[in-house]
């Protein structure tokens, strides 16, 4: 199991793989987890989770520029998504991913594309999460965020549990953020190996966030996770307006179907773009039976 999750998360950072992947499109299973390449067809989509109670956050895939100019053209993305949210009408916040965006570039560059994002969702009332990437980056990213969050209050932030400075994490943030286990590689020296003691931290840190108020997006789609955070709020009074639950799109729909019908808000991670790959060799890595899913659809082809 460790082996099949190394292996993809290997393949993630491939290049020749990911351009070979750009090359020919949603393929093989890919339009699973992907809401489509272009725009429209992700705001489609978002149109259609609206409409079963469920809302969204949108983001343009992409990751690891390595030019300004790239950067920059990857801003202008999402300024264009942030104008197709607002002009649809749909019921959508937008994430963004900082290395996309400049993160490894040094200097300004990062901070100065996602101040010009921010400033365009804050003229429409759009909230923007940032995502969290791999162990190196982690304190640049939590040092942005709280330089961007001052001026751009409708911003939040990605913590991950398996990491050990999490906790620590969480209890300086004070503020509204996307609680997940992690899906990167990363070393015993900065993360928990064993999987109960990622869940047991997940649990831990939507307790500090429940407990204290500041607004948290419980994104797990263990069974487990779900149900003890069901029965915590139910237990302490806890309003359904202090918590959301979050899913990717094209995993457990019917779970996040029944949890809207059950009068949970339930917000759906929409990817779309041509810069799919990466996304999609994580998603493999996460759990076998999605392997056997793609591998049933490019036999079928």
């Amino acid at each position: 199991m460790e082996a099949t999750r190394t292996f993809f998360l290997a393949m993630a950072k491939n290049q020749a793989a990911r351009s070979l992947a750009t090359k020919y499109g949603l393929r093989f299973g890919a339009k699973r987890f992907v809401a489509g390449e272009t725009l429209p067809e992700a705001l489609e989509q978002i149109k259609r989770l609206n409409r079963d109670g469920i809302v969204a956050t949108l983001d343009r895939l992409g990751e690891f520029v390595s030019t300004k100019e790239e950067s920059e053209r990857a801003a202008g993305w999402a300024l264009e998504t942030v104008e197709g949210i607002a002009r649809s009408g749909v019921k959508s916040h937008l994430s963004i991913k900082l290395t996309q965006l400049g993160l490894d570039l040094g200097g300004d560059v990062c901070e100065a594309n996602v101040r010009r994002i921010l400033h365009k969702a804050k003229q429409h009332g759009i909230f923007v999460r940032m995502d969290m990437e791999d162990f190196p980056r982690c304190q640049t990213t939590v040092d942005l965020f709280k330089k961007m969050h001052t001026e751009f209050p409708l911003t939040g932030l990605v913590i991950q549990s398996y990491l050990f400075r999490a906790e620590a994490d969480v209890l300086d943030l004070q503020t509204n953020l996307r609680l997940v286990k992690g899906a990167y590689k990363e070393p015993s020296t900065v993360a928990f190996p064993e999987k109960a003691k990622v869940d047991e931290n997940l649990i831990t840190l939507i307790k500090h966030q429940l407990d204290n108020g500041w607004y948290v997006a419980v994104a797990s789609h263990d069974d487990k996770i779900i149900a003890w955070t069901k029965d915590y709020v139910k237990k302490n009074n806890i309003s359904k307006d202090k918590f959301e639950f979050q899913m990717l799109y094209g995993i457990k729909t019917e779970i996040q179907k029944k949890l809207a019908q059950e009068g949970y808000r339930v917000r759906i991670y929409v990817p779309y773009g041509t810069d799919w790959y990466g996304y999609f060799m994580r998603r493999l890595a996460e759990r076998p039976a999605n392997i056997w899913f793609i591998m049933k659809n490019f036999f079928k082809k």
